[in-house]
């Protein structure tokens, strides 16, 4: 009798934890994201933002207003054409990887594993429902992955100006 309620009080935690995930979850079942303008998938550490256009328009855009702001563009990659390259096919996917020593610097120096996420990198991609999402590594979690204790001003600083970048970018 024992191992039946065991069983049972383990089968209901896991359908509630499934249900639990279920809500939480911000893909369908094509694994598209769902329609949300803005999402910050914490499990993920990502903040992901809805674009009004194709990856190639995000992604110049997002180069465009890097540069406006005085950062340096150190690569941009294109996984789509990387993929065709080799004969395989991938939805348009591009990163591009920027940043500016004034903001990495001090932050390096809080926690020098922090190096490893930078320079920063933007995700740029289009998903099964041909919707294009821009999406990046929340400082936040940076912060926690690394362990960053007392920079809370080099956090708050690096949030905003890529919520700016991504949001101008997105527009």
């Amino acid at each position: 009798m024992i191992k039946i309620i065991s069983i049972t009080a383990l089968a209901i935690a896991v359908s509630s934890c499934a249900s639990i995930n279920t809500l939480l979850d911000n893909t369908d079942t094509t694994g598209a994201m769902t329609k949300t303008a803005t999402s910050i998938n914490a499990e993920k550490g990502l903040v992901t933002l809805q674009s009004n256009h194709s990856v190639q328009a995000t992604a110049d855009k997002l180069v465009s207003v890097i540069e406006s702001k005085g950062m340096k563009v150190f690569a941009r990659v294109d996984h789509q054409k990387n993929a065709q390259s080799v004969d395989l096919s991938l939805r348009p996917t591009q990163v591009v990887m920027f940043g500016n020593p004034k903001a990495g610097t001090p932050l390096m120096n809080c926690e020098q594993t922090v190096a490893i996420d930078l320079p920063q990198k933007i995700l740029i991609s289009e998903d099964a429902g041909n919707q294009v999402w821009l999406s990046y590594n929340n400082p936040d979690y940076l912060k926690t992955r690394h362990n960053i204790k007392g920079c809370d001003t080099e956090i708050a600083n690096i949030s905003k100006a890529l919520d700016a970048i991504s949001t101008a970018a997105v527009k």
